[in-house]
Order: structure tokens, then C-alpha cells, then sequence
């Protein structure tokens, strides 16, 4: 299995003169086989990049869409173990690169090198670490550069100067620019910090710079790629896979690609 990385997606998109696409799900949700169906259709519909969201018990980060998801998931019994199945049923299906979103504990539970290689084996490209701080992760970066995988760390508007550049020079992949402070959800403009966000991280050296936090609508995708490197969709895609399952993640997958 050849591994695709975020980075080789967003390349791509840039190509073609337009931001990468990234769309997050939560493992297990509502299920582990719909997850990856989903999964699987949002690729099918323009997505590049696939973010699998490790269900926690207590997600500082989400908003209440993903918090409802990933607590169904965790109450239907969803184990650690089983991101593994579920990023290999994605990247045998699909040539998008499949990102693994998630709070550092379960990771450190099972163990930094077990995880990373098992998910390196599955075909996964890299992890996405919210509250994993560069000056904590070198057992995580030892064992990324061990399984060639990428690591995706956070800024923020609150971040200073100090704080990007540390964070670019740890990164690879993308850098996740969070355009809002305050938990994730889709909302209806999309904050103006965003632009500074990502610029701190171009001018830090970064290659790629991503936005999350808010974005639900083709126009947002729009307004964020004249600027970032690729536009991250959660809470939209997490809604409609609940209320109207897969072909509802497809169709606003398409949507969001302007493929519709």
C-alpha cells in the first residue's frame, strides 16, 4: 500500500489552483462500517484529506455536533484499536490522505510507537494533536520520523511570534490554523482572524497552512482558499452524516468542492 500524504494532496490542489479540502468525521460515528461509507464519500466527492476524530471523554476543542457524536460512539462501545480498521478501510478505498485527529492520552495509553505504527501500517499519513504542545512531543516526534509520518500542531490567534515559529519548525504536513478561539461549530461567517492566522504561519516558514473552526458552506471554502492552503469542514459534515446519513456527507462533500 502506497502511503498519500497531506502534504502530497495539498501540492495537488495548489496545482489546480485551489485549497485542499480536508473533511472530519468522528471514528465510530454512528457506527465503525457508516464511518467509513462516509469516509469513503466524502473522498468520492472532492474531498483530498479525510480527518478521523479519536472519540474522547472529554473534548475541551469540540462543539456540541461532535461532542453528541463522539459520546454515541463511545457509548456503542468504540475502542482505541479500532481507528486502525477504520483508516485502512478509508485508504484502500480512496487515494485521499487520512489524518487521525486526537488528544494525546490515547495515544500515550497504548503507547507512542504501537500507535504510530499500526497506524502507519493501515496507510495513514499523519496525526493531528490539538493539545499536544511541541515542547511535550518528542516521544512523538522520535516516533513520527521512525513510521514517516506527519505531525500536524495548532495556533491560534492568541499564539505569539515565539509560539508559530516553534510550531512550524515541529510541524510537517500542514500547520492547523483554528481561526476562532472557543470550541468547534459551523457557523455563518467565518472569523476575520483567520487571514492573520495563516499569515503568521507563511511568514514563519510554513508551506501549508489549513483553517478549521467554523467553516460550513461553499462560500467559506471559497473565502478561506483565496489565502490558506487547504479548508477544513467538521461540524457541517458530522450534522448531516447524523440526520441524514452518508449520501447527505456526499452530497454536501460536493458541495463544498463545487463539484455539485
Amino acid at each position: 500500500m502506497t502511503r498519500v500524504t497531506s502534504a502530497q494532496k495539498i501540492a495537488a490542489a495548489r496545482a489546480e489552483g485551489r485549497p485542499a479540502l480536508i473533511g472530519y468525521l468522528p471514528a465510530g460515528f454512528p457506527d465503525v462500517p457508516t464511518s467509513i461509507e462516509a469516509a469513503v464519500a466524502l473522498a468520492e466527492n472532492g474531498a483530498d484529506i479525510i480527518e478521523i476524530g479519536i472519540p474522547y471523554s472529554d473534548p475541551v476543542m469540540d462543539g456540541q455536533v461532535i461532542q453528541e457524536a463522539t459520546v454515541q460512539s463511545l457509548a456503542n462501545g468504540f475502542k482505541v484499536s479500532q481507528v486502525f480498521d477504520i483508516v485502512r478501510g478509508i485508504t484502500e478505498r480512496t487515494d485521499a490522505a487520512v489524518m487521525v485527529m486526537t488528544y494525546w492520552n490515547p495515544v500515550l495509553r497504548m503507547g507512542v510507537d504501537e500507535f504510530s505504527r499500526r497506524f502507519a501500517e493501515a496507510g495513514g499519513a499523519g496525526l493531528i494533536t490539538p493539545d499536544l504542545v511541541p515542547e511535550e512531543a518528542g516521544e512523538w516526534i522520535e516516533a513520527s520520523t521512525k513510521y514517516d509520518l506527519e505531525r500536524v500542531f495548532l495556533i491560534a490567534p492568541s499564539s505569539g511570534e515565539q509560539r508559530v515559529q516553534r510550531t512550524v519548525d515541529a510541524s510537517s504536513g500542514f500547520i492547523y490554523c483554528v481561526s476562532l478561539m472557543g470550541v468547534t461549530g459551523a457557523r455563518t461567517e467565518v472569523s476575520s482572524a483567520a487571514q492573520a492566522v495563516v499569515a503568521a504561519a507563511h511568514s514563519a516558514g510554513a508551506e501549508n497552512a489549513c483553517v478549521g473552526l467554523g467553516v460550513s458552506r461553499r462560500e467559506h471554502v471559497e473565502e478561506i482558499g483565496a489565502y490558506a492552503d487547504g479548508v477544513i469542514v467538521g461540524t457541517a459534515l458530522v450534522a448531516a452524516l447524523r440526520d441524514g446519513g452518508v449520501p447527505a456527507v456526499g452530497r454536501l462533500a460536493a458541495e463544498l468542492s463545487g463539484r455539485a
